[in-house]
Order: structure tokens, then sequence, then C-alpha cells
């Protein structure tokens, strides 16, 4: 058994604000016992004012977020997965980076966001994450106290692939912390995560932004854990705050023996278009 800690955040403009909200996190975590606490999307900062926004966004190493929070870590002596930060690479473009930090404070892991949110919603609602953000090129998987992390980020979630090669590469628990808008939220938030579970015979765990941030937007909430057989075990609904569950990592080998779906996996054939 691990128990985790999720943080369900309505992050705002103010990073210091947001850093103050992560370093309670962590503590209060490690008090009540966690191995480890997953936090959402863009933990850091929350502004579409993107003008705005870029005076706060700086390079990984010089990022007051991240430093704070690698402190905190050490000090609580709990593993972290920060959902994602803004930083800024060296050619001053941004990526959408979530780390995996040791109780040490040690970045053992990186993972840029594949996938950018370029849509226009039926809501009015119009985002383009690439005018400003880079996709990453490297899935990532890192062992940790609740199991082989398969990471990802929000949009990632719609594309069945990655988490294929997540769990292909050995991945038991997939963290998808997120800032779903409430539109795609409402209607799409809880099937996909079920059905990435489901896929992977891996736990799924998504902590999500949530409620009406500094900026304007509207985020959805309902941070997830979800086990191997797809059943919900922690909906956080919409209240920003801190929960906790226990995962059986035996039950990873209880479910992918029930429906081995990884051992009959195929390599898909070329596709014979005869229409």
């Amino acid at each position: 058994m691990a128990k985790i800690g999720v943080l369900q955040m309505t992050s705002g403009i103010d990073s210091a604000v947001n850093a103050a909200t992560l370093v309670d996190a962590i503590r209060d975590a490690a008090a009540a016992g966690a191995a480890m606490v997953f936090t959402p999307e863009m933990s850091g900062l929350i502004d579409r004012d993107r003008s705005r926004a870029a005076g706060s966004i700086v390079a990984e190493d010089d990022d007051p977020v991240l430093a704070v929070v690698r402190d905190a870590v050490a000090a609580a002596g709990i593993w972290v997965h920060l959902g994602s930060l803004a930083v800024r690479r060296p050619d001053g473009k941004f990526a959408n980076r979530g780390f995996v930090i040791d109780p040490t404070g040690v970045i053992r892991a990186r993972y840029d966001k594949l996938h950018l949110f370029d849509v226009d919603l039926p809501s009015g609602e119009s985002w383009r994450e690439s005018s400003a953000y880079v996709a990453g090129d490297t899935a990532t998987v890192i062992d940790t106290p609740a199991g082989k992390l398969g990471a990802s980020i929000c949009y990632d979630l719609r594309f069945a692939d990655l988490y294929r090669a997540l769990s292909d590469a050995g991945a038991t628990i997939l963290s998808v912390p997120a800032a779903f808008t409430r539109p795609t939220g409402a209607a799409h938030w809880e099937i996909l995560l079920r059905a990435r579970a489901i896929e992977a015979g891996a736990f799924v765990v998504a902590a999500a932004q949530t409620g009406v941030h500094e900026d304007g937007r509207e985020t959805y909430g309902h941070s997830l854990v979800i086990d191997p057989w797809g059943d919900v075990l922690l909906d956080m609904g919409e209240a920003a705050g801190l929960a906790f569950v226990e995962i059986d990592l035996a039950r990873i080998e209880q479910v992918r023996s029930r429906i081995p779906v990884i051992g009959h996996r195929r390599t898909i054939p070329a596709v014979s278009n005869v229409g």
C-alpha cells in the first residue's frame, strides 16, 4: 500500500502565493504520512495575459517556485510530482514542464508536455498554447514509491498512444496534472481518465486546477484517483485543497492477470484502404 496526497489548486497570477500553497501542501502531506504528493498543471502560475505572465516565466534554474518547492520537499522528506510549471527555454520560448522530485529535493525526472492545446470551443473560448509554448519530444517513466510513474500533462490525456507507450515502458501509475476547462471537463474528463486506467491496467492520478482564476479563466476541478479496474477511488469535487488516498499496488497485478491486455497488444499493421 502507498498513501498519496493530491493537491487541487486555484492558482493565480502571483507566483509567491502559489508557492506558499505548494509548500503548505507538501508539509501537510508529509505530516499525514503520505509517501508522495501530486500537484496540478501550472502550479506556479496561471495567467492568460501572456504579456504580463512573461515577466514571471524564467529559466528552470532561476525559477523561484521550483526552488521553494525543492527546499520544502527536502525539509519534509517526501516525493513530489510537481505537475507543471511554465519555464523559459534557452531559445526564449516556453515549455510546460513537469518535475518528479525525490525526498532530498533532487529533480529525478522532467517531462515537457507533448500535445499543445490549440482549440476553439463552442462556448467561445479560444486557446492557442502553441503560440507561446514548444511541445516536448520525449515520454518519461520514473520509479517512485507509488509505482513506476508515467508522466503526462492535461491535453495529452486525449492521445491514447502516449499511454500505451508509457505502459509498454513499465508504467504502473499514470499522472495527469491538468487545468481542464469547464466545458471539456464536464464532457470528457472522467471518461478519458477511466479509459486510460483500464487500457493500461494502471492507477491514474489526476491533480487538477479548479474554480475561477484571477486571469478570468474557469477550470473544472474534480481531481481524480482511479484504480486499474477503472474504479474511482477519489473525486475531490470543485473545492481547492489537499486529499489523501491509499493505493494498493498489488491491485495492478490482480487486474492485469484478469485481463492481460498489455501482453495481448500487437503492432498495428499497415491499413489497407479499399474504400
